[in-house]
């Protein structure tokens, strides 16, 4: 069973890497003719392009600048310890995960990227923003859904092969990057989880912040139970979330998080307002 994730925005580059052994990404070849075409681009053709301010763009600039294979020394750190979001936050590997769940998460886990295209956890990274969404035109086209084409789904075929467990995809990624795959060539049933919040006057909905942070937990959750069949899936309990079989379809299971639970889960008093209470 394969477990994927969208990556993040935010990087951690600077606190410390637990020791453990590294690996490379198996698509690199397709990263450096990647990178090889954002080594071309202006700060002001960078910030059109990814929609950025001209002070993130010229940071973007300098790391394209920077990219070289192999990785310089000191640059590059694992996958799972670069991502900073929120999902990432709500997977907190650094506190819950042992060396045994590491090397679980590696055969399970599979984050996809813009830039790298399928990363496993302790695949290592340079400092990057590329968002899959972005529409680069390169050879291939004019997004990087054609530049990767078949390439992430055939990855993600191949470690289906090797991940054991049940044959299933659990995407916990967002619909941007879980676009890159062509779920029928995949030949494994995707199982989608929705995470659903209850607002002070008792409605619910998806709200992105605390969807995201979800995301991580049930990730977490998987790899440090064990979990590899998709029917232990609904027993997921984590900050609050519980399965409701209403709303839910054998690939769709909905978690609802009743807003107490939330309140309590993000540290504020009852009377202070939450987000998506109004």
């Amino acid at each position: 069973m394969l477990i994927l994730l969208s990556p993040a925005k935010a990087l951690d580059f600077d606190s410390a890497v637990p020791s453990m052994p590294s690996t490379l990404p198996r698509l690199l070849d397709q990263s450096v003719a990647l990178a090889a075409v954002m080594q071309t681009k202006s700060v002001a053709e960078v910030a059109a392009l990814q929609h950025l301010s001209d002070e993130l763009a010229a940071l973007n600039v300098q790391r394209w600048a920077d990219f070289a294979v192999p990785f310089p020394d000191g640059a590059a750190r694992p996958a799972i310890f670069a991502f900073n979001g929120d999902a990432y936050q709500g997977l907190a590997a650094r506190e819950r995960f042992t060396d045994q769940d590491y090397q679980r998460a590696q055969t399970s886990l599979r984050i996809l990227s813009g830039l790298y295209g399928v990363l496993r956890p302790l695949d290592l990274i340079l400092a990057y923003r590329l968002e899959m969404g972005t529409r680069l035109t390169t050879d291939r086209g004019a997004s990087l859904y054609q530049w990767w084409g078949e390439r992430i789904t055939d990855q993600l075929r191949a470690d289906l092969a090797e991940s054991g467990g049940e044959r299933a995809v659990v995407n916990l990624a967002s619909t941007e990057y879980f676009s890159a795959v062509q779920p029928q060539r995949l030949d494994a049933p995707v199982i989608t989880p929705r995470f659903e919040d209850t607002n002070a006057r008792g409605r619910r909905s998806v709200i992105s912040f605390y969807a995201k942070r979800a995301r991580g937990e049930m990730a977490a959750w998987l790899i440090t139970n064990a979990i590899s069949a998709t029917s232990e899936l609904l027993a997921f309990d984590r900050a609050g979330y519980r399965y409701d079989q209403a709303s839910s379809s054998p690939t769709a299971p909905v978690f609802v998080r009743p807003f107490a639970d939330r309140v309590a889960s993000s540290g504020l008093r009852p009377d202070q307002p939450a987000a998506g209470s109004s």
